[in-house]
């Protein structure tokens, strides 16, 4: 009998298996990757939100409206839906100067841990 040439059906199997598997891993590994850059994208916005807030105190010249400027909730951010910015007023009095510590939280979905910013201003 004369032999035919080409692939067994084992042949045809195993490599199919093993072309599955290499597939898989590929669209697991895209998949994982798609949702880091994501989560870094959000995290780098709330990132963003706190600074922003802080320099925006730091630079406001009007000291004695600090606090109802500034010390409040916000939940609707345009341009960045989801989030929650909340800034906080603490103020002390130390050797006879004044200071407000503002510290910054902002939270929203994607985040895995809150982002906080804490900034000092004296009293001029």
């Amino acid at each position: 009998m004369k032999s035919r040439a080409g692939f067994t059906l084992a042949e045809v199997v195993l490599a199919m298996a093993i072309l599955l598997v290499v597939i898989v891993s590929l669209i697991t590994m895209t998949g994982k990757t798609v949702h880091v850059t994501a989560l870094s994208d959000r995290e780098q916005s709330a990132i963003q939100l706190a600074s922003d807030r802080t320099d925006q105190i730091r630079t406001d010249p009007n000291y004695a409206a600090l606090d109802t400027a500034y010390g409040k909730t916000e939940t609707s951010i345009p341009s960045y839906p989801g989030f929650r910015r909340v800034t906080t007023v603490t103020r002390t009095t130390t050797s006879g100067q004044d200071y407000k510590k503002f510290t910054v939280t902002v939270t929203g979905t994607g985040i895995l841990t809150a982002i906080t910013r804490t900034v000092s201003v004296a009293a001029p």
